[in-house]
């Protein structure tokens, strides 16, 4: 990404976004556990004279900066996500790499958050340029349970909200690249846990029992067919069973089974049947093998849906900015992010910065995955002036309502 568009951030501005990246790097925290990296954004704000940042999600926050200008006034939100992995890092060659033995940043999130901060800093700055209101989220628990994305949706942090900007790293995608697609690019993620009940026997007198292992198998053979013969291509569904559970003795029949897996979808109107299917595949088979099922589903994050207008205007302003030749329209993630619950509630968009390069080759979630710093304050720049595009009262954004996308969930 070319050095042309360091136009809207201070010299103080990118020191910060770039101390705040090596310092998140250095020392990680995981999901729900970002106390340390909470405090620490909070001091860099204030170190600004920005105050007033208010937590969310116990370990998350959230700041307003609201303009002065005169105008209509829209409200956009742009989040960073905060938390790491469980995963030792291996990069020697980094004087910013992890200080927390088998904790790193493997996905990045310490570059979105150090965006996140810059465009905080930016807006604050030049708050009597604007009219309306930029909410800036450091959003934890993007990667585990509890989701720091539901929490956002659940306790209306969007409400009257125009529009959401969200951003990720892509290894896929070679450095100073972007990427931006219209529709979802990423799948919804909901788990499952399913219980299969048969009848203890004796292995030589198999009649005299039900067998909880031959019903987990004929299962983990029929629920694909859900993806094979039920759902449409377009829709990239995918059922995983990635736990099974069973068995006590090599001459015992089975009483009971325990599977858990996850079902994955990018189509926001089959998501619930997909889940419902499950289940009834479940039932079905137990039933034919005169066993029980229970299937227990619990709902994850939704698929990120990027709004047609709010990528049609960020493509125009890479094109100004960087030129049509910087950005591509190809990236669907076979994975999922909580950002869904952003795209579920107002118009929104995601976009992929690219970050492959000599040394930075490795994907996500591995031990040697890497984004050069000279990416942080380009793209940081790019946000800011794409939200200052989305404040300008042109009439291009979604008429979808947010109660309308929140009905898809």
């Amino acid at each position: 990404m070319s050095a042309s568009t360091n136009s809207l951030l201070s010299d103080a501005e990118r020191e910060a976004v770039i101390e705040l990246r090596h310092a998140m790097h250095r020392e990680p925290e995981l999901s729900n556990a970002e106390w340390k990296t909470q405090e620490r954004i909070r001091r860099m704000l204030q170190r600004f004279g920005i105050t007033g940042a208010k937590p969310f999600h116990n370990t998350g926050l959230y700041i307003d900066i609201e303009g002065t200008a005169s105008g209509p006034k829209r409200s956009i939100a742009v989040r960073g996500d905060i938390d790491a992995l469980p995963i030792q890092e291996a990069r020697d060659d980094l004087p910013y790499r992890s200080q927390v033995d088998g904790i790193m940043h493997a996905c990045g999130h310490d570059v979105h958050a150090s965006i996140a901060l810059g465009t905080a800093l930016a807006f604050h700055r030049m708050r009597e340029n604007f009219a309306g209101k930029v909410r800036v989220f450091f959003q934890p628990a993007e990667e585990a349970e509890p989701l720091g994305g539901r929490t956002v949706k659940e306790e209306k942090l969007l409400d009257g909200f125009d529009g959401a900007v969200g951003f990720h790293v892509s290894p896929d995608i070679p450095a100073g690249m972007l990427d931006a697609c219209e529709g979802p690019i990423t799948k919804s993620a909901d788990q499952f846990k399913l219980t299969i009940t048969g009848k203890m026997a004796h292995g030589a007198s198999p009649h005299n029992g039900v067998d909880a292992i031959a019903i987990a198998a004929a299962f983990v053979n029929e629920v694909q067919k859900l993806i094979s013969r039920e759902m449409p291509i377009d829709d990239a569904a995918v059922v995983t069973i990635g736990t099974i559970h069973g068995g006590e003795a090599t001459n015992i029949i089975c009483p009971s089974v325990i599977m858990e897996g996850t079902i994955r979808t990018r189509s926001p109107e089959r998501r619930a049947l997909l889940s419902q299917r499950v289940r009834e595949v479940a039932e079905g088979v137990a039933r034919m093998h005169r066993g029980q099922a229970e299937c227990i589903i619990r709902t994850g994050e939704p698929p990120v849906v990027n709004d047609s207008d709010m990528v049609q205007r960020f493509r125009q302003v890479v094109h100004d900015t960087l030129g049509r030749e910087a950005l591509t329209a190809k990236k669907r993630a076979a994975g999922s992010d909580d950002f869904g619950f952003y795209a579920a509630s107002v118009p929104s968009i995601y976009f992929w910065f690219g970050t492959r390069a000599t040394g930075n080759e490795s994907l996500l979630h591995t031990p040697t995955f890497g984004a050069s710093d000279e990416l942080v304050v380009p793209t940081t720049e790019l946000t800011v002036r794409y939200v200052l595009d989305l404040l300008n009262p042109r009439d291009c954004l979604s008429a979808d309502s947010p109660a309308t996308r929140t009905e898809q969930l």
